[in-house]
């Protein structure tokens, strides 16, 4: 998505006035757009398809906004903010920020939309209230916020893979989390208008298979549509698994015609090349889809500090060269937007073991038994079923264990930061519904900036408030239906899917490209770690780091993935204290 800035006076003054012409002159020299929201307020984004926001009411949406096939209104709530909110989330979804003006045109409160597909920090400053996606760097260098790096949370951050979509990083500025309304100034707190743990209380519900495929079928196609149905012409990713399958194949039935190019990236490696499944889905959509090798290249410290630039770390953005050869190929066939089946992991279950055994044990006890899914997750997990009925009994009652990632480069111990607002009262649920709505959680990170984000308009179906809600809204053992991992889904879509993919039990593994990626640019991540700000903070072990980056170490005992992470919290690093430091 691209950036935006809304600067509103609050507080009436010669300063105030003074300051947001200063801004707004800075905000035009930057080559945005700015527009006028009201006598108070102006907006600048960088927008690659400039549109006016969406007005409902004293609401004003920026971004993209689409109607609810169904709404759940019950009550009026003109005037009453918070309820307005709320009923805004149930009549409109979408990828925007609102923002409530009052009577003279001054923002007094803020939504973002339960995707978090649009990031929004909130702050004052001279009587004004700002609400943005980022300080950019022309704010940021010429008029300072009183911002600082918290060295704390940063490491925090390396550990907790949640927090990239949770706390920032930075004192200063209050982030919003999607579905929050925030009343102005941001010192009060914003109230939960949309939670995950609230759109799953209809999973403690029965629901029959036919009626639960019904809903995710619908609820797919819904945001397929809607996203696809947006402006410019488009492009779809199919990896050959059956997440981006289902985008492509909702896809075709709708707005194919749109389409410039069906375009998939293989591996060397066996377990990443999937071009027998994107074939197979060819055939069936009758596209010819375009199978490229996944690039990679030497990376450099200027690659790192370019995908740092945002207001978080720039975790979604570290496959580099894939990106740049992405946007190369989509700019040449000239798509505007690419769609993505990112996101189905989590909200159509990939995680069809243990867990889900624990979320029917706590359902139904010992009646799971009479369940032939119960016989198959176990057989699926190749395990007896009365292994599976003992761990699941031992499982069920238990609180949801934090996540957390490698912290052996790290030269001391760090506690957890504070939990998402999301995972707040899911200890009503079963230990796979948690895991589920923590995916969710890490679902919002998805939207980050990456190089491929800055060239195209990139779209994720999956992650849209209609099929999130669905997801939520079913019970992990419906989910994976016949013991497999996304059963459901499989069930849902088997009719405009090949067999091949439907029935397909295995999932293509790339993770092996961070490997390579680490082992040939050894000697860069080495300098970039060992003397940069992370060690000098005190946060890296620096001997720990240095017998890491050891080939034999790597080939041996792996760990790519934690080395690339603290690459990129090194770059973000670097960037936000030098930014902040008017560097």
């Amino acid at each position: 998505m691209d950036d935006y800035l809304i600067v509103s006076i609050s507080k009436a003054s010669d300063q105030a006035v003074a300051l947001t012409g200063q801004l707004r002159r800075l905000a035009m020299e930057s080559g945005g757009r700015v527009s006028s929201l009201s006598a108070a307020t102006w907006l600048w984004e960088t927008a690659r398809r400039p549109q006016m926001p969406t007005r409902v009411g004293l609401w004003l949406l920026v971004g993209d906004v689409v109607r609810r096939q169904t709404t759940a209104r019950s009550e009026s709530s003109l005037h009453q903010p918070e309820r307005e909110a709320r009923a805004l989330t149930q009549d409109f979804w979408g990828r925007y920020v609102g923002v409530r003006l009052s009577e003279r045109g001054s923002v007094t409160a803020v939504l973002r939309d339960p995707s978090g597909a649009r990031e929004c920090l909130v702050w004052s400053q001279g009587g004004l209230a700002i609400i943005g996606s980022t300080a950019p760097a022309w704010l940021a260098h010429r008029f300072i916020p009183n911002w600082s790096v918290n060295i704390e949370r940063v490491g925090q951050a390396m550990i907790d893979p949640l927090m990239s979509a949770g706390a920032l990083m930075l004192d200063g500025p209050v982030a919003v989390n999607p579905g929050v309304f925030q009343p102005l100034p941001a010192e009060r707190p914003g109230t939960t208008v949309w939670s995950p743990v609230e759109r799953a209380r209809s999973s403690l519900s029965d629901w029959t298979p036919t009626e639960a495929a019904d809903r995710l079928r619908c609820a797919v196609d819904e945001a397929v549509n809607g996203l696809g149905g947006l402006p410019g012409t488009l492009a779809v990713e199919i990896s050959g698994g059956l997440d981006s399958s289902i985008v492509a194949t909702s896809l075709a039935a709708s707005t194919r015609d749109r389409v410039k190019i069906w375009l998939n990236a293989y591996g060397a490696r066996p377990e990443a090349d999937e071009r027998q499944y994107v074939e197979a889905l060819g055939k069936v959509l009758g596209v010819s889809p375009v199978s490229v090798p996944h690039f990679t290249a030497p990376l450099t410290e200027a690659l790192f500090t370019r995908i740092s630039q945002d207001v978080r770390p720039g975790l979604n953005a570290l496959d580099i060269h894939h990106d740049l050869d992405w946007s190369a190929r989509l700019g040449s066939v000239g798509a505007d937007a690419v769609l993505t089946g990112k996101g189905g992991d989590s909200i159509l279950l990939h995680s069809a073991g243990l867990l889900v055994a624990a979320d029917r044990w706590r359902r139904e006890g010992w009646k799971s038994l009479l369940s032939g899914d119960f016989v198959s997750l176990a057989a699926n997990n190749e395990m007896s079923v009365w292994t599976l009925i003992a761990s699941a009994r031992r499982a069920r009652n238990r609180p949801s264990d934090r996540i957390q990632l490698d912290d052996t480069l790290l030269r001391r111990r760090l506690g957890l930061g504070p939990i998402h607002p999301w995972l707040e009262g899911s200890d009503a649920y079963g230990p796979a519904k948690i895991f589920q709505i923590a995916g969710v959680v890490d679902s919002v990170s998805r939207h980050g900036r990456s190089l491929l984000t800055d060239a195209v308009d990139v779209r994720h179906p999956l992650c849209a408030q209609p099929v999130v809600e669905a997801g939520l809204a079913l019970p992990t053992p419906l989910l994976t239906l016949g013991g497999w991992s996304r059963g459901l889904a499989r069930v849902a879509f088997r009719d405009r899917l090949p067999a091949i993919i439907a029935e397909r039990r295995t999932k293509g593994d790339m993770t092996a490209i961070y490997g390579r990626m680490v082992f040939e640019n050894l000697d860069l991540f080495k300098s970039w770690l060992l003397d940069g700000r992370l060690a000098a903070e005190g946060l890296l072990d620096r001997a720990a780091v240095e017998a890491r980056l050891n080939r034999e170490n790597l080939m041996w005992r792996g760990g790519a993935h934690t080395i690339i992470r603290a690459a990129a919290f090194e770059g973000w690093l670097r960037v936000w204290s030098d930014r902040l430091k008017g560097g």
